[in-house]
């Protein structure tokens, strides 16, 4: 690597660790507690009136609108008007590719990807922030406060070419969850091992002979949120390749013996009716109609189901209760721990074609102090919301987040970095409220990212490709009784045959990398 991470970061990664000031050296902590601001007084850059470009995403749930009051927030605050365009087809990655070839590049875009970045950084297409994060004093502290969101946001290169951000991330986490009502008429606990979640779901299933008591979506997808409480791991954006952080390793989840005992239980499962027959093609809108007709009462999902279910099915069932679910670890005693879900790869990157770049980190560096965070989370005291005792609260009676989010514009994409999710708690009810804070009692640890090369991305795409499309067919299989465990040992051999060292090798070396551009 041609160059480490400059001296700023390395100095901010130093001093957390030695300090034990971040939340993520293990669980995370509410979203109330990530957002305490750092210990010295934030500065916010002198207001300067600035008019930048800025190539956007609109989602569609709540298209952008140039009459927002955020971009009025925003620029009373920075002096900076946004000049938003976004692609008509809401095809961000076509639109970026195409813009970056052009060479005709706005101030400002944004980005879905972290990959998306590092490839335009790496092609010279984007400023590496690292070399101004003199000019950007509380983006320097919030490196500090959160080292982990910083490191992952570090290209192969040692440089940073989107802004970290830590907040909303919170919108990804997932959960188990279970119908209380019916569980309570059945005289039943919540399972704290999966022993006990098959009997539940047995008693279930005599109950209910026409359900199938426990149900998720994506097929296989999921097994990584079943994962870590088998103390193993299944992680999809790492091609199945996690880092053990007790042992310090990398390791690849599906050969383990681990791993057998999750697939043995959902084999019994299967076999027994306590899943869907069709659960490796169910997709969301089958999913959700079995969780609304008394056919299925576990599951796992993202947190925000428990309202997204309880809110209309109660117009018709007052007593339909979905509930946040303790994990059920994967034997009596063992790790009772959810995947760490609760991340985003969004951000904002500079383009190194632009004549602002000085102005635009003074610019972004706000967003990093405790005055952008309320901004960009809460909008403006006295308007958007009001504040008793030092607790915050909406103003306008918005129905939702949705509703919220189309009528102000706050948490858009391209508003934020650095996010307070008690904002859109706050807008949740009382039991969506308590998932979350129950939730981070079974967080596993977040997983590091560290980011790969060309070369590694090729054998990703090839021999990673393989492996996952081997295991995929091999575990369907076993599940559904098509091929019998005891083969579970050459399923081993033909998956390290294909190149499972060679795999963990490239995670291992990237991570390496990272280490030592950290020191």
């Amino acid at each position: 690597m041609r160059k480490t991470l400059n001296w700023a970061l390395t100095a901010a990664l130093t001093v957390a660790v030695v300090s034990g000031c971040s939340n993520q050296t293990g669980g995370a902590v509410t979203p109330s507690k990530d957002v305490a601001a750092p210990a010295e007084k934030t500065t916010t850059a002198p207001l300067k009136e600035n008019t930048f470009t800025f190539l956007d995403y609109s989602n569609a749930s709540w298209p952008y609108n140039k009459d927002w009051p955020v971009w009025k927030y925003i620029k009373e605050k920075t002096g900076v008007t946004l000049n938003v365009s976004f692609p008509p087809d809401a095809l961000l990655d076509n639109a970026l590719n195409l813009t970056v070839a052009s060479g005709n590049m706005p101030d400002l875009l944004y980005t879905q990807s972290k990959k998306t970045a590092d490839k335009f950084g790496q092609q010279g297409a984007l400023v590496n922030i690292l070399d101004h994060i003199n000019e950007m004093p509380n983006l320097k502290k919030w490196m500090v406060q959160f080292p982990a969101d910083t490191q992952n946001a570090i290209s192969a290169d040692g440089k940073m070419y989107v802004f970290p951000n830590h907040g909303i991330g919170e919108t990804n986490r997932m959960n188990w969850m279970y119908r209380e009502d019916v569980f309570k008429k059945n005289g039943l606990k919540t399972p704290a091992n999966w022993d006990e979640l098959y009997t539940v779901l047995k008693t279930l299933k005599q109950a209910y002979p026409d359900s199938y008591p426990m149900a998720w979506r994506q097929g296989l997808l999921y097994l990584r949120n079943f994962a870590p409480a088998f103390g193993t791991g299944s992680d999809d954006s790492a091609n199945d390749v996690y880092f053990d952080s007790d042992k310090k390793e990398w390791r690849y989840g599906p050969i383990e013996d681990n791993f057998k005992k999750m697939i043995t239980y959902l084999n019994k499962f299967y076999k027994e009716g306590l899943i869907p027959p069709d659960f490796l093609t169910i997709d969301t809108k089958q999913w959700q109609d079995l969780m609304s007709t008394d056919r299925s009462f576990v599951t796992a999902d993202y947190i925000s189901r428990v309202d997204f279910y309880n809110l209309p099915m109660r117009k018709q069932n007052p007593s339909y209760n979905l509930l946040f679910m303790p994990t059920p670890a994967g034997w009596p005693g063992g790790p009772q721990k959810n995947a760490y879900t609760q991340f985003l790869e969004n951000g904002l990157m500079v383009t190194s074609t632009s004549k602002n770049i000085k102005d635009i980190m003074h610019f972004m560096d706000f967003f990093y102090t405790k005055e952008g965070l309320d901004l960009v989370s809460w909008g403006k005291q006295g308007e958007t919301y009001s504040e008793e005792n030092g607790k915050k609260k909406f103003i306008g009676n918005y129905a939702d987040v949705s509703d919220m989010r189309k009528k102000t514009g706050l948490s858009t994409d391209g508003t934020y970095t650095w996010f307070d999710y008690d904002a859109h708690l706050s807008l949740s009810s009382p039991e969506l409220q308590d998932a979350y804070k129950q939730a981070v009692n079974y967080d596993s640890q977040q997983q590091p990212r560290p980011a790969l090369t060309q070369q590694e991305l090729e054998v990703i795409s090839t021999t990673g490709q393989t492996l996952l499309k081997t295991r995929d067919q091999a575990l369907a299989k076993f599940i559904t009784g098509q091929r019998d465990l005891n083969e579970w040992n050459s399923y081993v051999d033909e998956l390290k045959k294909i190149g499972v060292d060679k795999v963990v090798n490239v995670y291992k070396a990237a991570y390496d990398r990272s280490q030592v551009a950290k020191k």
